[in-house]
């Protein structure tokens, strides 16, 4: 199992920054790939980035490319993601995910199978 929780979300007027955080607790952390998500309103939930379990491979979905990193600290257990440039369609819960054991990095939604709790953005105009 793993238990993950979110920090880091608020409000925030266009074109300011967060940096939200995942704190994660369990199975082997450094062996596992990481995303975050997010769900808008009256939104599917969409993965936006993702890393995998060194920290050397990243994606970017395209709304959020160029205007955001994701990254890891193996030794402190945690997943950050930095946004910048932020805007109204931003706004949504953002989830941070873990993949199934032995999934070192995925870009498939359907192989994370451990979530948090959620820390809500909003972004006003």
């Amino acid at each position: 199992q793993v238990h993950l929780v979110e920090s880091g979300g608020g409000l925030v007027q266009t074109g300011g920054s967060l940096r939200l955080s995942c704190a994660a607790s369990g199975r082997a952390f450094s062996n596992t790939g990481m995303a975050w998500f997010r769900q808008g309103p009256g939104k599917e939930r969409e993965l936006i980035a993702a890393i995998s379990f060194s920290g050397s491979t990243t994606y970017y979905e395209n709304s959020v490319k160029g205007r955001s990193t994701i990254s890891r600290d193996n030794t402190k257990n945690m997943v950050y993601l930095q946004m910048n440039s932020l805007k109204p369609d931003d706004t949504a819960v953002y989830y941070c995910a873990a993949a199934r054991a032995g999934t070192y990095y995925t870009t498939a939604g359907s192989e994370y199978d451990y979530w948090g709790q959620g820390t809500q953005v909003t972004v006003s105009s």
